[in-house]
């Protein structure tokens, strides 16, 4: 999922921005700091990383932490509805890999501009 060669974005249902899921899955095992986050998220600069976040703490789905002291830091960490939000997650993650093949067959065959219906 996080490996840049993996069209992740291949699946056609979404959870809120395109980083958003990604995220979600990154604080699936526990809590994780700015810098962390953007180990496994290459490709996203500081600025959209920061937007979704806050799209998510605002949604109620992370929570930020602020740790005090010298060795100030900030973590993210999912919510309970966050961490609710794995179950449906997994299920958009099964759905695309039985799929897998005749999503990719529509993407390569889908002409932009044609007409629908």
């Amino acid at each position: 999922m996080f490996d840049p060669v993996c069209p992740s974005t291949l699946s056609p249902i979404h959870f809120g921005d395109k980083w958003a899921g990604l995220i979600i899955r990154c604080l699936e095992r526990g809590p994780r700091r700015f810098s962390e986050l953007r180990i496994p998220l290459r490709g996203i600069t500081a600025k959209v990383l920061t937007q979704s976040l806050r799209a998510l703490e605002r949604d109620g789905l992370i929570a930020r932490t602020a740790h005090a002291g010298p060795a100030r830091r900030v973590d993210y960490a999912l919510t309970a509805l966050g961490r609710s939000l794995l179950v449906p997650m997994d299920a958009a993650c099964a759905w695309t890999g039985q799929h897998w093949d005749e999503l990719l067959d529509a993407r390569e065959a889908f002409t932009p501009g044609s007409a629908v219906g």
